[in-house]
């Protein structure tokens, strides 16, 4: 078997780099014009910015004072409040992995159908379009099972491909940009509501492209030092938060915010097609199609790796097949079974004419209460510790408030579909216990969880079914 502790700091970082820049970057500008102006953008990225930081740094600060606890997400949530809920941290995050995994390759489809030689894919979700991201995604479950360390070797370095077609759209925004064109209803219209509305619509999206800060987390058991993690996790998060906001905000300054808002994704290609002229658009669909790629198997990897880690061991909590890993270290039946999932999505992607955002908003959904479990627990954890200082239990009292603040932002709506979602994850659970001959729940206050989680799941699908819920 391939030697566990296999990556460094510099893989690490690739790894976060290489998860959060996909297509979420690509399609920035359109996704958080259509909802708000300028000025409630920059509030956002304000909110955001506060937020991830105080999560980057709980993520930093348990992988320094809980070393021993090396399944990321999944194990942070089960430490602190139990093997149930530790569970649906690990059953959240992946089906929002495979459900993102799923609107990466329309994105990238849909790219490519903007060139007229491969017009027959047009928005990504024709046949052709799905017959070829199928047989893509099964490419690269391929790829993963060479082994985690070869796949993050080419993650490495179509990382580095990538990151330099966004400093030249940068660059170009920069000088085309226009003070009159950006002040343009800075606060927004009327149509977009307050602007307390306006940042509330831009979330998840914000949190949808910060998806991946928790990589090098997941990825602590492979991690040749315990400490690169939250290093990792630091250079990650700065890096890519310059990268955003510089996307988002200055094509502003070259675009007004009611046409942007209209725009056909991914809307960088058109922002920089103004200033470039078609070379510019042909640019950023190239790139884009790089940046999807890498992501992709950044994502393919680490869906795969959350149901290993909840998979395995004599606790685990997801049945123990999906703990098995082949001769190169890879975990072939989680692997399996995420792309599976993903090609299921894909063909439903078919019946659903909202695409991409829909996928993104869903997947996004999902990956909010993992995140607030694992804020949570460095906010118990640093409050039992005498040794931690005050500015950790700040910033994990803050990283908590965020994750609550997601959770409204996002609204009801999408907080019931994640019920229909996370409803259907106890059959594994129930699996899992009963291979070990344990109790389904330790104590009334999982039942009490896990009973809300069914019941609120039960009356989203009626109402799904009703055609009272949908994307």
């Amino acid at each position: 078997m391939e030697n566990e502790k296999q990556l460094g700091l510099f893989s690490l970082v690739s790894l976060i780099v290489g998860a959060i820049i996909g297509s979420g970057i690509f399609s920035l500008p359109q996704n958080m014009a259509q909802g708000a102006g300028a000025g409630a953008m920059l509030i956002a990225w304000g909110i955001t910015f506060v937020g991830m930081f105080a999560l980057s740094q709980t993520f930093q600060w348990l992988s320094t004072n809980a070393p021993e606890i090396e399944d990321g997400l999944y194990g942070y949530a089960k430490h602190g409040f139990g093997e149930y809920l530790g569970f649906n941290a690990a059953w959240g995050y992946w089906v929002s992995v495979w459900i993102g995994n799923a609107g990466y390759l329309v994105v990238m489809f849909s790219a490519l159908g903007a060139f007229p030689m491969f017009s027959i894919f047009g928005n990504g979700t024709t046949p052709a379009a799905i017959v070829c991201e199928i047989a893509i995604l099964w490419m690269l479950h391929l790829m993963v099972l060479q082994g985690v360390r070869s796949a993050a070797l080419i993650n490495t370095l179509v990382t580095v491909a990538k990151i330099v077609p966004l400093g030249l759209f940068i660059l170009c925004v920069v000088l085309a940009f226009n003070v009159h064109t950006f002040n343009r209803d800075f606060w927004g219209t009327p149509a977009l509501g307050s602007v307390m509305e306006q940042v509330k619509s831009t979330m998840l999206f914000t949190v949808w492209v910060f998806l991946g800060i928790e990589s090098a987390a997941i990825y602590a058991s492979r991690a040749k030092k315990m400490a690169d993690v939250g290093r990792a996790t630091l250079i990650g998060f700065a890096l890519t938060m310059v990268l955003l906001v510089c996307v988002s905000v200055l094509s502003l300054g070259v675009i007004p915010q009611s046409e942007l808002a209209h725009m056909k994704n991914p809307s960088m290609a058109w922002v920089l097609a103004r200033v470039l002229g078609p070379v510019g658009a042909d640019i950023i669909n190239i790139s884009l199609i790089v940046a999807v790629g890498g992501a992709l198997l950044a994502w393919t990897m680490l869906g795969g790796e959350m149901l290993y880690l909840a998979s395995r061991g004599d606790d685990n909590t997801i049945p123990a097949i999906f703990g098995h890993v082949n001769d190169n270290g890879a975990p072939t039946h989680a692997m399996t079974l995420t792309n599976v999932a993903i090609t299921v999505m894909l063909i439903l992607t078919y019946f659903n004419e909202n695409g991409y955002n829909a996928l993104v908003q869903l997947s996004t959904s999902m990956a909010l209460i993992p995140y607030l479990l694992c804020a949570g627990f460095g906010l118990r954890l640093s409050n039992q510790m005498p040794s931690a200082s005050f500015m950790a239990r700040m910033l994990n009292l803050v990283a908590v408030c965020y994750g609550l603040w997601l959770i409204y932002a996002a609204g009801l709506k999408y907080l019931m579909l994640s019920m229909v979602l996370y409803a259907p994850g106890l059959l594994f659970f129930a699996r899992a216990k009963l291979a070990r001959s344990d109790k389904l729940f330790d104590n009334s206050f999982e039942s009490g969880v896990c009973m809300l989680i069914v019941v609120l799941g039960i009356l989203a699908g009626a109402l799904v079914f009703a055609g009272g819920l949908s994307l």
